[in-house]
């Protein structure tokens, strides 16, 4: 930014504080446009529930829930010979590491820095035990300094967010024990429930039905996608995140996640870590727009259709 370069930057946790606000303080101060590639803010269910928030079928929401659920034993043990940060983290760091992907989603639900933000935090984290064992289990294919250390990161960590409008938000980070992948993407309004590709509709009774039956409600960007388009990273959602950036900086459209949205995302990741560090204790989440939030109009992905 410094140098006048647009900037799209890749997702993960802070380190501190001070580099969140370091990174608004350089966007503000050279007003470079900014987006922060957060991908599964474009996948085919998220965009589809949040359209249906926006159209009101959900009413008013009140509690979103979502994890980063994926057995990342290898790739945390093996990250000195393939030179990833994460090893050092899970030997060094206990707290919600990752938070971007199940968040962001439900940041853009619930308008966060936007006429919405989020206030204060807790987390707790579990023993730490997953990474221990697999260590102990292949150690005639790890690394010898590995046997019998011990692991910093709790193998489950929640976290709970408080919105200044009154919802809550619940995290799940799960990395470091056997299971499938999931986000857990979760949505609760009074007047629709969502969870694991089926919804909840009151005056219909508690039989879920599957988010095929309200196609009419899918985005654009989904119903005219490509079978080329398909076949990008992660079934065509990065194709959608990178081809946004391309048009918004063509056509002078702010980032539908901006630096804002980047910091108060990230910095979940140190709050979360200082709160387990104190025993579950709250911790502020910054206003990193100055007050702004509340004069900002709510702005979403699916505003922005024509990915071509």
């Amino acid at each position: 930014m410094k140098a006048g370069k647009p900037v799209a930057m890749e997702v993960g946790g802070a380190y501190s504080l001070n580099d969140c606000f370091d990174l608004v303080r350089v966007q503000e101060e050279t007003g470079m446009p900014f987006m922060f590639l957060e991908n599964a803010c474009y996948d085919v269910n998220e965009l589809l529930v949040t359209n249906m928030v926006r159209k009101g079928l959900f009413g008013e929401v009140v509690h979103c829930a979502g994890a980063y659920g994926h057995d990342l034993r290898e790739e945390i043990i093996y990250g000195k010979e393939n030179r990833h940060y994460r090893l050092r983290n899970y030997i060094n760091r206990n707290c919600e590491n990752y938070p971007t992907h199940e968040l962001g989603p439900i940041a853009k639900i619930l308008n966060i820095n936007r006429g919405n933000r989020m206030v204060s935090l807790v987390s707790m984290a579990s023993k730490s035990q997953g990474l221990k064992r697999y260590v102990n289990d292949n150690k005639d294919k790890v690394d010898p300094e590995l046997i019998g250390k011990e692991f910093m990161q709790g193998d489950i960590v929640t976290t709970i967010i408080k919105c200044a409008h009154g919802e809550t938000i619940q995290l799940r980070l799960d990395t470091s024990l056997p299971r499938v992948y999931d986000r857990d993407f979760t949505v609760h309004g009074t007047k629709a429930y969502y969870k694991d590709g089926r919804i909840v509709i009151d005056g219909l009774g508690e039989q879920s039905q599957s988010v095929n039956d309200y196609m009419q409600y899918m985005p654009d960007c989904w119903t005219k996608i490509t079978d080329e388009d398909k076949n990008d990273p992660h079934g065509g959602v990065d194709g959608m995140t990178f081809k946004t950036f391309i048009n918004c900086l063509r056509q002078n459209k702010p980032m539908p996640m901006d630096v804002y949205d980047a910091a108060s995302w990230m910095c979940i990741s140190c709050l979360s870590e200082a709160s387990i560090a104190q025993g579950s204790m709250p911790q502020e989440i910054p206003d990193f727009t100055h007050g702004q939030w509340m004069m900002r109009e709510p702005l979403d992905v699916v505003e922005f259709p024509d990915v071509d």
